[in-house]
């Protein structure tokens, strides 16, 4: 996939310009949220308290993360221990290469992959496409995307811009004997029958990772249509794809994680489908892939790993909640940032992935409303790093700890407005001066070129300035008060 997060101005207009779409999203926004406050609304007993359950999520990913490196060199251990074969990818590029190479060593031309969003961030199914190897989607909703030729728009609901008459009219376009039909049930039914013929045929199964337990070695894999077991179990070859922060220390530590990932998610208290991947196909078994490989993908998540700030970034379980509750990402949908990781969570985590010299317009597409750090899981504080990648993009620098692509978003007019202001602060009677000035030239500000007023109403200064107001404020409190009549 061609990520294009420069072009989020012109897409994010053309999407707001698109009413179906706006409606699409507007409907599947106020499901999911009803669905959460839904999940969290049962008894503490049930699990439901959000509160404590993600101070406990918060807490466990911290001590995960701050133990990364060694709880990785334990998890490659106990995975080449039962039998899984571990890679390390520092770039997307890396990534496929070791991928091609083991579909290669197995003449492999026929891929089905579960749904995956770092295979997404490694552009994974062109580049099989392009060698000679198809890679069919078998998630439902990623199918979906790939027969019309477009990436997700969601982490969790890829297809979730598009309506049933949308799906219907694609289902009867792209495939053979297909009937138009709006019905749920049939669309769904069509889409299956579809893919059980892929399963049956393919030589490898490509998966993504919700959680590897490096005390055990083993891979936790969360999903809804058993197509992940499938992808898993079928094809002689498994190849699971995976960034470096997914790692946690101990299996206990994985179910505290899984219930808020569900219900934050899709509402669910858990997900149909379970799978926990330990090793191949031992003897005696009656499935289970002959070869299980591992890859462990860095691409820039050591750079966030290094700042303890940043390093809160990697805290994310990928359950989409910040985005079903942003304001700007329910207007505009997920194509319109260009990037694998759309919405609130995307702002932040895109700019280690990219650099900031791309993505510098994402962390000021943010009202900064507080909104997703509320929703968040593990309490990913959202606004204040949104705020600080805002800075940084403004501001080059030399310290090690900055973003890559640091002081790309530097507009010159705009710093020397900021110099200008620096100044006069620094100067009480210039400062003052310029107040005056524009209390009284208030009316003209209207006229000053500025796209802000393109679909919002132009600020004014006051009538006066705080200092005068608060002059007059103190010379009537000093006044005596007028003497009381005496009778």
């Amino acid at each position: 996939m061609k990520q294009q997060p420069e072009a989020f101005h012109p897409n994010s207009t053309a999407a707001l310009a698109d009413p179906v779409l706006r409606s699409n999203f507007r409907g599947a926004m106020d499901f999911l949220r009803s669905k959460r406050r839904t999940a969290f609304a049962v008894d503490d007993a049930e699990g439901g308290d959000f509160d404590a359950l993600s101070r406990r999520g918060e807490a466990i990913k911290q001590r995960c993360l701050q133990q990364l490196p060694a709880l990785l060199e334990q998890l490659e251990q106990n995975c080449t221990r039962n039998g899984i074969q571990v890679h390390w990818a520092e770039t997307p590029a890396q990534a496929n290469q070791i991928i091609e190479s083991l579909i290669r060593a197995r003449s492999g031309k026929h891929a089905v992959k579960g749904k995956s969003m770092v295979t997404e961030e490694i552009g994974l199914n062109d580049y099989l496409d392009d060698r000679g190897v198809r890679c069919i989607e078998s998630d439902m909703g990623e199918f979906i995307v790939q027969l019309a030729g477009e990436t997700p728009s969601h982490i969790i609901m890829p297809a979730i811009h598009k309506d049933a008459g949308q799906i219907a009219s694609l289902f009867e376009k792209t495939l053979e004997d297909t009937p138009y039909t709006e019905d749920v049930d049939r669309l769904i039914g069509i889409g299956r029958q579809q893919l059980r013929e892929r399963f049956q045929h393919a030589d490898v199964g490509i998966t993504g990772v919700n959680f590897a337990v490096a005390e055990t070695g083993t891979l936790c894999l969360v999903e809804n249509e058993g197509n992940g077991r499938m992808c898993t179990t079928i094809p002689p070859l498994h190849i699971a794809v995976t960034g470096i922060e997914k790692v946690v220390a101990q299996l206990s530590d994985v179910p505290p994680l899984l219930s808020l990932l569900t219900r934050s998610a899709t509402g669910q208290k858990i997900t149909t489908y379970f799978n926990m991947i330990s090793s191949p196909r031992k003897p005696g078994e009656q499935d289970g892939p002959e070869e299980v490989h591992l890859v462990l993908l860095d691409n820039g998540r050591s750079q966030a790993f290094a700042d303890e700030e940043l390093r809160k970034t990697l805290q994310c379980i990928r359950c989409g909640a910040c985005m079903n509750h942003c304001p700007v990402y329910t207007r505009i949908g997920g194509h319109a940032y260009g990037t694998t990781y759309p919405g609130p969570i995307g702002k932040i985590v895109s700019p280690h992935l990219l650099g900031l010299d791309a993505t510098k317009d994402l962390p000021t597409a943010s009202s900064l409303c507080g909104a997703c750090e509320e929703v968040c899981p593990v309490r990913i504080p959202i606004p204040k790093l949104l705020q600080r990648l805002r800075v940084e993009s403004s501001h080059a620098g030399t310290a090690e700890e900055k973003v890559k692509g640091a002081g790309s978003g530097r507009k010159p007019l705009e710093a020397l407005v900021w110099r200008i202001w620096s100044w006069a602060c620094r100067h009480p009677a210039i400062y003052h001066r310029g107040a005056s000035l524009a209390a009284h030239g208030r009316k003209l500000f209207k006229f000053l070129p500025s796209r802000w007023k393109t679909q919002r109403t132009m600020p004014q200064p006051a009538k006066i300035t705080l200092h005068t107001a608060l002059k007059n404020r103190q010379r009537r409190s000093a006044s005596p008060c007028p003497q009381e009549k005496i009778y």
